[in-house]
Parts: structure tokens; C-alpha cells; sequence
């Protein structure tokens, strides 16, 4: 029978997913542990393994969509086997019985036999787990895991435990994980304390009823993986304590080259082994010295050779003049690319290798926009930056010269009649462009809440694709980050693009005497194939009388 999987709840905050790769395709063979795909959450992006076997016979969700959580996300079964009442909805499983039926079997906890056949051992089981406890095992988090490292308990013994309730972080091979609970009850026992690593299946947890006596589980008589277990003698646990002991010992220590034992969390050990770092050179911040991710991470190649020549001063004698030689690691960090990343690439990559940019500047005297902008903010409730100043500037002279509100089609030149002034806004993940909407019919004050509206729409992922089309010219201003003076590509389909630095404070001459000034340099590129340099300079000289004198631009 085809097995429903939906979209998991891979962190206690998690509402949706979104699918950054599948690793399986439709059709493909599935095993029971495979890794179906990559889902990033709302803190990182995880890797998410098939709990059953069989064909993959549905993708429900693609990749690079987003998903609420118990969204369908896959359909596997056996090859052929027709899934129509499955898609749609007509027969659904429970999949919260089958996630925490999962669950139990990829940790394998607390096997408990159902057969009439096995009737002695679930007597002998019942008798060495209470009714109503449930053993948790170190879970296999990832695909690779083979020991992990409880990082911090979010629970301690005695305390109430819910189903979904964050009991533990977990260090694994790759990443520290958020481990949940799929039962309800009191956190009767912890088998590993924070900071210790042990083998993937080895008692992490145990749950159930106030009050349980399960001093027999803890000493681990409990939980065995087979019917075959149940056979041993008391000697024979006792020397298996004695081997896990060990093992956990041995799993979590290197030796040095002294003989003496070097404490490791499994991912420095894989960092460490990954780079070629000897883990006797590297100092531990951890609990009792232990080795974690970030000590492998900051460790210097070049401290040890430096610390060899400090302690051998022999050596160094013997050779007046060393030539210091820098020793260091190359290495990359790769970051994934997102969706507006690919799109601001391809799209300034296509501006910039179709359009021919050439490019203007002109200084412009800021003086008298200063005093202005001092004295329209006195106003009371109205706030009006430099940016508005320079918008409102560059759509009035705009009307002047049409030819710079244009687009180039290749059969002809449109020449937009409406002026639409686009609004660069960086924001986390990259650059959008919202759009003021016939700005030239707009006061400087309607101008800058526009403006501060749109932007913080940009900011918070809410711009609508209607706020961001249309422009006629774009504005993009880098003068409060300290840029005196740079280029842009043109967002097209626009002509040209305005580039504002910031106002600085210089000599100038005025009246044939040396003063102290404020100036700013705007640079105007433009698209060679509609607009010439005589009508760029002409706009910019425009603009210059606009913002040295705000008051033309009331007349």
C-alpha cells in the first residue's frame, strides 16, 4: 500500500518548508534511511530521509516551492500502483501515527513484539519496561550519523514533557539539531549529559508516568534490539555494559601522540579530518578541554611551527636570518544562491552587455538645499530627506527632457509620457527597485512617504510585483553610507539611471574668494542607443538648477 508523506515539522517553530532539492526523482528506487531531499526551515536547511521503502511515485511539492507543514509532499509505493484517491484526498493515512510509528523505528525504541508466537518475550518486555514508558534512543539524524553529542538538555529530569516539546539539541556529523518529543509524560530518566557523545541507539531518554521506577532500564537491562537478546546471561550483559562503555569512551576521545587522550565532539573530529588538522595541535574550550566545532574552526596551522621555533632556541641560533614564511589554509565558503540573487544577476548582466553605458557627473552646490530642507522640516508632522529632493528634482526635469524617460525596443524608441521614478532599496538578500508611481505630480512630502512606505515593504517581504514595475528613470542613492561618487547599471528597460553620493563638506570659491562648502557629485549613466551625451548633459544641468535652487520647483 502507497505511503503518504507530508511536509515535516522539522523545528518546534516551523509553519511552512520550502523544497531546496530533491535527491530522488519520480520513478526512482527508495530504501528506508535514503535521503529524499533537502528542506530548508525557517532556521536551517535539513535533510530529510525516507522512514519507508518502495518507488517514488509523487512529487507534491517542487523545489524552490513553499509548503505549510502536513502539506503532501511525497507518495512512495510499489512500482505501477495507482495512487488517483491518494492525490486527490480521498483516502489519507494518519500521518502523525505513521511519523511517530517512524520514528520509533528509526531509533528503535522500546521494541515490544504483538505476535502470539513471542508471547514469552513480551511477557519478559513487559516485565523490564513499565507499562506506559517510553525509551528514547540517540536518533539517527542524519544520513552519515554514526554518534552524537548532546549539546544542551531543554528539559531536565522530573520536568513535564509534551508531544512536539524541543527535549534536546543534538550535534551530529553535520549539524546541531533540535530533537523533539513524540510522547507525553515526565522525563523520568537522561542517559547522556550534555557534552558527552555515544553511539547512534544508545539510551538518550526515558518517558512515562510520574513516579516510574526505571532504575532496571537505566542500568540497561532494558530495550533489546532482538529476540535473541533475551537468551543472554547476566555475564554477558555485564561485559556488553562493559564494551558500550568503551565504545562510548573511544568515540568520543583521540589519542595524542604522548598517549594521552584528546576529547572530540564528533563534527570537530570530521572538521579537523576534513582540513588535515591534527587534533593534538588544537585546544579545547570545551567541558573538560573537549574539542568543539569552533576551536577546529579558529585553530591557526601557523601557531604550531611558531610555538616549535620558541621552544627550540637552539634551532634558531644556529641560523642567523630566517626568512618568515606565512603559513595559512585556502579555503572557500560556498553560499547558495537565491532566487532574487539569480535574477539581479541575470538581469544587470543583460543591461550591462546590451546597453551601451556611457557615463556623466556633475557637482552640484547644496547649499541653498540645505537651508530649505532645514526649514520645510520644521513643519510640524513633515519630514523631507535629501533622496526626495533629488526625486522630485530628476522627475521634473524629466518633463524637459523627454528623450532620457525612453526605452529602447530595437524597431524604435518609446518615449513614456507618464514618469514612473524608480527607487533603489537594498535589502537583505540582495536589490529591489519599487516604483513611485507619476512622481512628477507629487510634493516632495508625498514623495518621501511613498518612498518610506515602499521601503519598508521592501524590507519586510511584503512589496507587491505591481509596486515594483513600471519605472520610467531610477534613482539610486549610496550618499548615507559615505560614497562620494559612483556608477550604476541602468535597470532596464530604462534609459538611464542616476547615481547619488553623499554631500560633503569642502573648499569652494565663491565670489572669488575661498569658502567652506557642501557639495554632491550625481552621476548619470545612459544607454548610448537612445539617449546622446548633448541630451544627458542637458538633463544634468537641469537637475542642477532644480536642487541648487528648491524653489523652481514650485514655479
Amino acid at each position: 500500500m502507497a505511503e503518504v508523506i507530508n511536509m515535516p515539522r522539522l523545528s518546534d517553530t516551523m509553519e511552512e518548508g520550502v523544497v531546496a532539492k530533491w535527491l530522488k526523482k519520480v520513478g526512482d528506487k527508495v530504501e528506508e534511511g535514503d535521503i529524499l531531499a533537502e528542506i530548508e526551515t525557517d532556521k536551517a536547511t535539513m535533510e530529510f530521509e525516507s522512514f519507508h521503502e518502495g518507488t517514488l511515485l509523487h512529487i507534491g511539492i517542487e523545489e524552490g516551492e513553499t509548503a505549510p507543514v502536513d502539506n503532501l509532499l511525497a507518495i512512495i509505493g510499489e512500482e505501477g500502483e495507482d495512487i488517483s484517491s491518494l492525490l486527490k484526498g480521498e483516502s489519507k493515512p494518519s500521518e502523525k501515527e505513521k511519523s511517530k510509528s517512524a520514528s520509533k523505528d528509526a531509533s528503535k525504541e522500546a521494541p515490544v513484539a504483538d505476535s502470539k508466537d513471542k508471547k514469552e518475550e513480551t511477557s519478559e518486555s513487559s516485565n523490564e519496561v513499565p507499562e506506559g514508558v517510553e525509551v528514547i534512543n540517540m536518533p539517527r539524524l542524519s544520513d552519515t550519523m554514526e554518534e552524537g553529542t548532546v549539546a544542551a538538555w531543554l528539559k531536565k529530569e522530573g520536568d513535564t514533557v509534551e508531544e512536539g516539546d524541543i527535549l534536546a539539541e543534538i550535534e551530529t556529523d553535520k549539524a546541531t539539531m533540535e530533537f523533539e518529543s513524540f510522547y507525553s509524560g515526565t522525563l523520568l530518566k537522561i542517559g547522556v549529559q550534555e557534552g558527552e557523545t555515544v553511539k547512534v541507539d544508545t539510551l538518550l531518554a526515558i518517558i512515562g508516568p510520574e513516579g516510574t521506577d526505571v532504575s532496571g532500564i537505566a542500568s540497561g537491562k532494558s530495550a533489546p534490539k532482538s529476540s535473541d537478546k533475551k537468551e543472554e546471561t547476566l555475564t554477558e550483559e555485564n561485559v556488553s555494559e562493559g564494551e558500550t562503555s568503551e565504545e562510548k569512551e573511544k568515540a568520543n576521545t583521540t589519542e595524542a601522540k604522548d598517549g594521552s587522550r584528546i576529547f572530540a565532539s564528533p563534527l570537530a573530529k570530521k572538521i579537523a579530518e576534513d582540513k588535515g588538522i591534527d587534533l593534538a595541535d588544537v585546544k579545547g574550550s570545551g567541558e573538560n578541554g573537549r574539542i568543539v566545532k569552533k576551536d577546529v574552526e579558529a585553530f591557526q596551522p601557523s601557531a604550531k611551527p611558531a610555538a616549535a621555533k620558541s621552544e627550540s632556541p637552539a634551532a634558531s641560533s644556529e641560523k642567523a636570518v630566517q626568512t618568515y614564511t606565512p603559513v595559512g589554509e585556502e579555503s572557500f565558503e560556498e553560499i547558495k544562491n537565491s532566487q532574487m540573487r539569480k535574477t539581479i544577476a541575470k538581469r544587470l548582466g543583460e543591461s550591462k552587455f546590451t546597453a551601451p553605458h556611457y557615463y556623466l557627473t556633475i557637482e552640484v552646490n547644496m547649499e541653498t538645499a540645505m537651508a530649505s530642507r532645514k526649514q520645510i522640516n520644521e513643519i510640524p508632522d513633515v519630514k523631507v530627506s535629501f533622496n526626495d529632493m533629488v526625486i522630485k528634482a530628476s522627475a521634473m526635469a524629466l518633463r524637459k527632457h523627454p528623450r532620457v524617460n525612453s526605452q529602447w525596443t530595437g524597431d524604435a524608441t518609446k518615449i513614456a509620457k507618464h514618469i514612473h521614478m524608480g527607487v533603489a532599496v537594498a535589502v537583505e538578500d540582495g536589490l529591489v527597485v519599487p516604483v513611485v508611481k507619476f512622481a512628477d505630480q507629487l510634493s516632495m512630502t508625498q514623495i518621501g512617504a511613498q518612498v518610506k512606505d515602499l521601503a519598508g515593504k521592501s524590507r519586510n517581504k511584503k512589496l507587491q510585483p505591481s509596486e515594483m514595475e513600471g519605472s520610467t528613470f531610477t534613482v539610486s542613492n549610496l550618499g548615507m553610507f559615505g560614497i562620494t561618487e559612483f556608477t550604476s547599471i541602468i535597470n532596464q528597460p530604462n534609459s538611464a539611471i542616476l547615481s547619488v553620493g553623499a554631500i560633503v563638506e569642502k573648499p569652494v570659491v565663491k565670489d572669488g574668494q575661498i569658502v567652506v562648502g557642501n557639495t554632491m557629485k550625481v552621476t548619470l549613466a545612459c544607454d548610448h542607443r537612445t539617449v546622446d551625451g548633448a541630451t544627458g548633459a542637458a538633463f544634468l544641468q537641469t537637475l542642477k538648477t532644480y536642487l541648487e535652487n528648491p524653489v523652481t520647483m514650485l514655479a
